[in-house]
């Protein structure tokens, strides 16, 4: 028995099954319940373009600048492998500073040697005349440019950047004659050879050039050896250091024209340039010429 669901319809509901109402369904060629119609949907417009997507350009952007930093890096650590080289320049201020440091290390007695040789004078007969030596007598604590060296020598120096002057005196084997070097520490090779040449073209003052004032020391040769006793002065340099030198006779004997002495003032000229070139020695020896190896810890 066919009843109102299931049957040979099935699962589907009878035509009539339910009242009609507005806005249902019709079936076959029913004409639609009575009543305004739907609208219509409105007809899609044009496709709109896709847009790039900005993580795109962002990417590029990230990708050039990374490479950026590649090449960077890859230059800076060329350069660190590479042998540096220094310029003119910066190897002179490398060497002033090796000159400059060795007066600040060295102990009082490294810089002032205990006993000098020096040459015996030319107007000496034979072949091979014997070498004489000059022992120090004592050092003086070190001193300002001003005070340590006469007016017109202080005015060469000071100008010349002069920081300080180290003194000591010595005297001769047979304890004739005393001599008082001194040490003026500049700032650069250029300005000691600078002074120098001043202080050699300086005219005379009572007749002794300018120079290094006298350090006496009592109760040794050195007792009587004043500024006013000396009898011959000069100065030479190496490195950042101005050695300036004076002589004078042991006793209390005033200043004279030694150069009347062909022996007195060649022995005087030799005691005094071997203690000045025996303390240079010391305060400015040989600097190798600056380099650097390449490696990463230059």
């Amino acid at each position: 028995m066919a009843t109102g669901y299931g049957g040979t319809y099935g699962d589907q509901p009878w035509r009539d099954a339910q009242p009609q109402y507005p806005g249902q369904p019709t079936h076959g060629d029913e004409p639609p319940p009575p009543g305004p119609r739907p609208p219509e949907a409105p007809s899609p417009g044009p496709r709109p373009r896709r847009r790039r997507p900005a993580s795109t350009a962002i990417a590029g952007i990230a990708l050039v600048l990374g490479l950026i930093g590649l090449v960077v890096s890859l230059f800076g650590v060329a350069t660190q492998l590479l042998p540096r080289r220094f310029t003119a320049d910066q190897q002179r201020e490398i060497v002033n500073w090796e000159f400059g440091r060795e007066w600040r290390v060295l102990p009082a007695g490294g810089i002032f040697p205990t006993s000098v040789s020096y040459a015996p004078p030319e107007v000496l007969d034979g072949s091979s005349p014997p070498a004489l030596t000059a022992g120090r007598i004592g050092i003086a604590r070190p001193a300002t440019c001003q005070s340590a060296v006469d007016p017109a020598a202080a005015a060469v120096l000071v100008g010349n950047g002069c920081s300080t002057v180290l003194r000591a005196t010595y005297t001769d084997g047979t304890k004739s004659y005393v001599v008082t070097v001194g040490v003026a520490v500049l700032p650069s090779m250029a300005q000691a050879a600078a002074a120098v040449r001043k202080l050699v073209g300086a005219a005379d003052v009572g007749g002794i050039a300018p120079g290094v004032r006298v350090v006496a020391f009592k109760d040794t040769p050195a007792a009587w050896f004043t500024n006013e006793r000396r009898q011959l002065s000069g100065s030479l340099w190496a490195g950042t250091y101005v050695a300036l030198y004076t002589v004078g006779y042991a006793d209390s004997r005033p200043r004279e024209p030694v150069s009347e002495d062909k022996y007195a003032d060649s022995e005087m000229t030799n005691v005094g340039l071997g203690v000045a070139h025996a303390v240079l020695a010391a305060v400015a020896p040989s600097v190798p010429t600056p380099h650097c190896p390449g490696t990463p810890g230059c």
